[in-house]
């Protein structure tokens, strides 16, 4: 019986050291001595005031929160993420019976390059786009937010795209 109990705690062990079982999230295809990156403010080539603001707020904090490189100074790190916010258009897309518009969509485009410290060209991605639809309200303010929403939620979509980019398909 002792015997039977040995020979079965190796088989589980052995089983569960074989069925592909491994941690993962600590894996990256970042070149070597690639250790930081700065995300200055991205360029606002629209005339959406403030657009510039979600997009550098949303990419710093996908690199913050996942911690495989630092982020830094422009002066300090080995690499810079630059953005280029180069259009934001809305178009109503829906209206009530008296003919006034009842939801929009925004898509925003932009242009990204990382560059080592050097200023040589380590990817380059442009014309990326995002669409997002947004509910107006008889309340400017509400409305107002809504787009801001919209806005945010699009960053918020394109810097976990990219922070994904950066770490596995590099």
């Amino acid at each position: 019986m002792n015997i039977l109990i040995k020979f079965i705690s190796v088989f589980c062990m052995l089983f569960l050291l074989g069925c592909g079982y491994q941690l993962v999230g600590k894996e990256t295809h970042v070149p070597a001595g690639l250790d930081s990156v700065a995300i200055p403010t991205f360029v606002n080539q629209t005339l959406e005031p403030g657009i510039e603001v979600y997009f550098t707020q949303a990419f710093l904090k996908e690199f913050i929160q996942d911690r495989r490189v630092k982020v830094l100074d422009r002066s300090e790190a080995d690499s810079i993420l630059e953005g280029v916010i180069k259009d934001f258009q809305i178009y109503s897309v829906s209206y009530d019976r008296s003919g006034l518009a009842t939801e929009y969509q925004t898509t925003v485009v932009i242009d990204l390059t990382l560059r080592k410290r050097t200023g040589e060209i380590l990817w380059k991605e442009n014309n990326i786009s995002e669409t997002r639809w947004y509910r107006t309200s008889l309340s400017v303010l509400i409305t107002e937010s809504n787009r801001a929403a919209a806005a945010q939620d699009i960053a918020g979509f394109i810097a976990g795209r990219i922070r994904n980019r950066f770490f596995y398909n590099f």
